[in-house]
């Protein structure tokens, strides 16, 4: 872990950081002082809607452009928070001319076109739970969401309806309305569908008021898969605006004048919080771009939409990467000012690269899609320790668990025994009630139940913590590789192999092994102008031996021509392990196709 920081100061950038001063922000917060950022609505209520578009298009910034969606073409729209809270009226006032009640779920699966924005807006503004999907899925893992969700409306394109969905509209009894996107009116309007735009168009309203809700009742509907087993349906509540409204000023220092980026799909957690919720909820302008990655295109939506803030995915990095830093340079960015990156631990390679690449460091943080939002991070004023997840958010507070052979280790008292002793490895785990934690697993309290210890959520992470507090990841609990007694965290291993020069990516996994218990298996994804070989792959199992040590590097090594991921960008070493071993691979839902290992933007 000692590896050169990148050390900053405020004075030296080129915005007053939102958090100078990191202790000093801790010892001063709290969540319930927090709160006053946020108007509320008459009575205690609290409602995702009125917070991100109302309170805006009441006041100054009715006019200011909230989003700037990009289309495949390059051509551009400007959508207002005068303009969403005219189009969520409309699309509320479709809900309710259907019936649909209050607390119903409502799902879309569209790509990143304008509709979507006004189906979640308009959602939460009639009181519902939306639950938004990757254009992306198949059949079977739409029809597993909206059977575990109890979809009742699901608002999809006429093609992904006739390829996705028709086929399985039979096994969803809950799903009473299908509404479809750009399907233009006409005859052709498939059996039991319904023309959005049309109803959109007539018979509505352009200012209906936001539902009475509580901060307790549930909003945001988002599934994560685990090793085994269905999808997980975790619900977030109301309440959750005040974790990304916090964490996206201090995590990603965003002020009013910033125009905001945030690549993540709103099929994933992180599209849905800091794609839409978190700038809305500030105020500030954002871009949304339809099309898919591409880094050339990604250089010049930088350069010609004035982006000064940029949160994006490590895969995507490191394709970035992959093209080269002269590509990067190529491009002027004067108002790029602060990078960050979420989905799996940033390697310190990449976090060097966007020095050598844009001037500046690229700031990881961690975060689930049970946390909601961001829980530990990289800020704006402070020394970044590459390899590090940094430290935790103001408000949140982090400890690592002891674990045995049975998970996570309880004293005499049935309580978890935390770890006090720095760069001791142990399960991450975060003290209970914070704004945007899930509140259940639908349909699945026992599952729930297992999350947490005493007052603590229990991640499934390991994790190590420095002397000053910052957190180290070294992987999933289920990851962890058991090695002649030793425990290996495959991101150590995969951050390694990524220093030499040759390799792009590395998958690392452990193999069952009669002597050792398992050994140290890594899957390579060689960079352009590298060809696999007998050569390069000893050279590799060398370059691991002499940089980890013979425990810890790779025994053996395989070349790859891609590696499984979820569209976030996460490599799936479970995956990689049971293609190895010729097992049951799992849910496999949220992997993104595998080709050519570009990511899901």
């Amino acid at each position: 872990m000692a590896r050169a920081s990148i050390t900053k100061s405020a004075r030296d950038l080129p915005v007053p950081p939102n958090l100078a001063d990191y202790d000093a922000a801790r010892a001063g917060f709290s969540w319930a002082g927090a709160r006053a950022a946020l108007d509320g609505l008459p009575g205690g209520g609290l409602n995702i809607v009125h917070e991100c578009v109302d309170r805006h298009a009441a006041g100054p910034r009715a006019d200011r452009v909230a989003f700037r969606w990009i289309g495949r073409g390059g051509e551009t729209r400007d959508l207002t928070y005068a303009d969403l809270r005219r189009s969520s009226s409309r699309f509320a006032s479709v809900l309710a001319g259907l019936g649909v009640a209050r607390g119903d779920r409502v799902f879309v699966l569209t790509g990143r076109v304008p509709a979507l924005y006004d189906a979640v807006l308009g959602t939460l503004r009639h009181g519902g739970v939306v639950c938004t999907l990757f254009a992306a899925f198949g059949p079977e893992p739409i029809r597993q969401r909206l059977t575990i969700g109890g979809g009742r409306v699901l608002v999809t394109t006429p093609r992904l309806y006739r390829q996705k969905v028709a086929g399985i509209r039979a096994q969803l009894p809950d799903l009473e309305h299908v509404l479809l996107v750009g399907a233009g009116g006409g005859p052709e309007l498939p059996a039991d569908t319904l023309d959005l735009d049309s109803l959109m168009a007539t018979d509505v309203h352009d200012d209906v008021p936001v539902a009475p809700t509580r901060p307790d009742d549930p909003a945001l509907l988002h599934f994560t898969s685990g090793t085994t087993g269905t999808p997980k349906g975790a619900l977030h509540v109301h309440e959750a605006v005040l974790a990304h409204l916090v964490t996206a000023r201090l995590a990603l220092d965003l002020h009013d004048d910033d125009v905001f980026w945030c690549t993540a799909d709103p099929g994933w957690v992180t599209g849905m919080s800091y794609g839409i919720v978190a700038p809305l909820a500030l105020g500030v302008r954002s871009v949304v771009d339809e099309g898919e990655f591409e880094a050339e295109r990604w250089y010049r939506i930088l350069a010609e939409h004035d982006v000064s803030v940029w949160y994006t995915a490590p895969t995507a990095v490191r394709m970035m990467m992959r093209a080269g830093t002269d590509a990067a340079r190529a491009h002027e960015l004067p108002r790029l000012r602060f990078i960050a990156s979420v989905g799996e631990p940033l390697n310190p390679e990449v976090v060097r690269w966007g020095v050598d690449a844009f001037g500046l460091p690229i700031h990881d943080n961690w975060w689930q899609t049970e946390t909601g939002g961001i829980m530990i991070a990289n800020y704006a004023a402070m020394e970044i320790r590459p390899g590090s997840m940094g430290r935790p958010i103001p408000g949140i507070d982090v400890a690592i668990l002891r674990r045995d052979d049975h998970g996570v280790a309880v004293d005499a008292n049935g309580r978890p025994e935390v770890v006090d002793v720095p760069m001791t490895e142990g399960e991450l785990a975060i003290r209970r009630d914070w704004p945007s934690m899930f509140r259940e697993y639908l349909g699945e309290p026992g599952r729930y139940a297992k999350c947490f210890a005493g007052d603590w959520y229990c991640t499934g992470d390991l994790a190590m913590r420095d002397a000053d507090g910052y957190v180290w990841f070294v992987g999933r609990a289920d990851d962890v590789i058991k090695s002649a007694g030793h425990l290996i965290g495959p991101f150590e291993v995969e951050s390694a192999l990524m220093e030499h020069p040759a390799v792009a990516e590395a998958g690392v996994f452990g193999k069952p092994d009669p002597v050792a218990g398992e050994l140290v298996k890594a899957m390579v994804l060689l960079r352009p102008g590298f060809e696999p070989s007998e050569d390069l792959r000893l050279e590799l199992i060398g370059f691991g031996r002499k940089r980890l040590g013979a425990a810890i590097a790779p025994k053996e090594l395989d070349f790859a021509s891609t590696l499984p991921k979820t569209r976030s960008g996460k490599i799936m070493r479970r995956v990689l392990r049971a293609r190895e071993l010729g097992l049951p691979e799992g849910d496999l839902s949220t992997l993104e196709p595998e080709g050519d290992g570009e990511p899901e933007s």
